[in-house]
């Protein structure tokens, strides 16, 4: 079990973090699966990707500042 933590520790680091990436994962899924997703492929699925990544650092880094 340690070892499995600390592989966690070092690539991810934070839950938070896993999360955001996971859901931004799943939502560029959902654009190139579901037809009605088509327009926002491209570039929408580039600025959905750096938003959410940038998203999800902010918190991480708030909550380390605050928390």
């Amino acid at each position: 079990m340690k070892v499995i933590k600390a592989v966690y520790n070092f690539l991810v680091g934070d839950m938070v973090i896993l999360i955001g990436v996971v859901i931004a994962i799943i939502l560029l899924a959902l654009i190139n699966t579901v037809g009605a997703l088509s327009p926002l492929r491209g570039t929408g699925e580039a600025i959905i990707l750096i938003a959410a990544v940038l998203i999800s650092l902010t918190v991480t880094l708030v909550r380390e500042v605050w928390g």
